[in-house]
């Protein structure tokens, strides 16, 4: 099943990460331990591979 962007962002924030902004439809996420992500789109747009790729790389350092 085809994510949106809002269930990327929705698992960042359960993470922990924080939206600390951006420019026009991109967040940048941060996270307590440096580790740093953005995503780009609106909320109601499908993810794109890379997307739920770079999230999911990000959850995992964030869970070490």
């Amino acid at each position: 099943m085809i994510r949106k962007i809002k269930d990327l962002i929705r698992d960042l924030e359960h993470a922990g990460f924080v939206n600390r902004g951006g420019k026009g439809s991109h967040r940048n996420f941060k996270h307590a331990s440096g580790i740093k992500v953005t995503i780009g789109g609106s909320p109601g747009v499908d993810a794109m591979l890379y997307q739920e790729r770079d999230v999911e790389k990000a959850l995992q350092e964030a869970a070490k």
